[in-house]
């Protein structure tokens, strides 16, 4: 197309056509492409105001073409890009960091299920060893709780894990669980390494004198006559018996022996109270009826830990020693591990560690669908002033996204493993599922 620019507009790189003749320019021709800034002043001398100009032969306008810099704006796009670069790299390294975590919650987790392994193939090889070589099964026990009580008081600060479903059944698992608790919580007490040896042997050997007993008595249930609820009772002195059997110390004798009285005299068989009992026999007592709410015999009569805790202290306060119990909920929690919550956020949460100084602020493995459940990672409250725990939930009332990923333990089964030096306080951890 052809336009009529001012003279003075024109520039290197239009096709003009002068409206004069060949005689009075001095161009070889009329129509061309202006290539010099002398061109421009020649037209301009010929008086022209106006000249024709073929844009569609004439080069783009520079002008048009090159972008307007804005200093302001190309400083913004310049920060932007950093900020990108640097969001970039904090992703990377969380990435790193949580791939680094999670393969440290593997490695621990491996360890503490096979150590608890063991633990519970001691057991069962005690009962087999038991009726003929009752010394040498003690030695062995002897051997494995000392080696418990060795780790937790050369380690410092100890965690309390909740494992997988693969460790045995409850009367080998039983014994395990209430020897990892009582040693944890005597620790906490102060007690002295060989009061805690005492106590590890008790609480290991506290019900091998059920052995003894027709399978339908060996656990307590609610519908016992009066003649099978004796018989029961009877599985204390048949412990006595095999631990004397044994030649186990005065100390974890009297534990064993008293490990089904209560504080205030309605325990059996004999109806002491508190002012009577070992030490041993208090912290034994306590653990020993917080494991059997968790893990009952019928599944479906369980509690949650939290459940348990909190009927132990509504319902059950007078039964136990108020030092022993006041130093398990100090170490347990509010939320002991594995209790299922529902943060003040909505989500819904299992509960991993818990900080005994403040123990409504534990740390928790949230259903987060945006996140694969192998991928989770554990959650610090304590560090989200604006998140905290709103109430308890029954695992059965999950909805069902919230149960599969969080993935409740029917069977609540604890051991012990260390605290990273880098805490200051005691934490009571739970490991993620294999």
């Amino acid at each position: 197309s052809v336009v009529m620019v001012d003279s003075k507009s024109l520039r290197i790189g239009m096709f003009v056509e002068l409206d004069v003749g060949w005689l009075a320019h001095p161009f070889p021709t009329g129509s061309f492409k202006i290539s010099s800034s002398k061109q421009i002043d020649t037209i301009r001398s010929l008086g022209l105001n106006q000249v024709r100009v073929n844009t569609a032969r004439s080069d783009p306008d520079p002008a048009e073409a090159a972008p307007v810099v804005d200093p302001q704006a190309d400083a913004l796009a310049q920060e932007r890009a950093h900020e990108r670069a640097q969001a970039a790299q904090r992703e990377a390294l969380q990435r790193k960091e949580r791939a680094e975590q999670l393969s440290l919650q593997q490695r621990t987790l491996v360890v503490c299920e096979r150590r608890f392994g063991e633990a519970v193939r001691q057991y069962r090889k005690t009962l087999e060893l038991i009726p003929s070589q009752p010394k040498a099964a003690a030695e062995h026990c002897h051997a494995m709780v000392s080696g418990f009580v060795g780790e937790m008081l050369m380690e410092g600060e100890s965690a309390i894990r909740l494992l997988t479903e693969a460790a045995g059944d409850k009367s080998s698992m039983h014994p395990v669980n209430v020897t990892v608790v009582s040693l944890l919580l005597g620790k906490a007490m102060g007690l002295q390494q060989s009061e805690l040896v005492d106590l590890g042997m008790a609480a290991f050997l506290h019900d091998v004198g059920k052995a003894q007993l027709p399978d339908r008595v060996r656990w307590l249930e609610e519908n016992f006559s009066t003649a099978e609820y004796k018989l029961y009772q009877e599985h204390v002195a048949q412990s006595v018996q095999v631990g004397r059997a044994m030649e186990l110390p005065k100390g974890a004798l009297m534990a064993i022996a008293q490990h089904h009285e209560l504080a205030d005299g309605s325990g059996f068989p004999l109806r002491a109270k508190g002012e009577s009992m070992v030490v041993g026999a208090r912290i034994l007592a306590l653990v020993n009826r917080y494991d059997n709410l968790c893990n009952p015999t019928r599944p479906a009569a369980a509690m949650t830990p939290h459940e348990s805790l909190s009927l132990i202290f509504a319902q059950l306060k007078t039964r136990f020693d108020s030092t022993a119990l006041s130093a398990f909920i100090r170490m347990m929690g509010v939320y002991p591990p594995g209790s299922v919550v529902q943060l003040t956020d909505d989500r819904y949460a299992m509960v991993t560690q818990v900080n005994s100084s403040r123990p409504l602020k534990p740390r928790v493995l949230v259903h987060d669908p945006k996140v694969p459940r192998d991928e989770a990672l554990l959650l610090d409250l304590e560090r989200q002033s604006d998140l905290g725990i709103r109430r308890s939930v029954q695992p059965a009332k999950l909805p069902p996204a919230a149960a599969s990923y969080l993935a409740p333990r029917p069977r609540v089964t604890y051991y012990f493993d260390a605290v990273d030096a880098s805490e200051t306080h005691t934490d009571v951890a739970i490991a993620e599922p294999a």
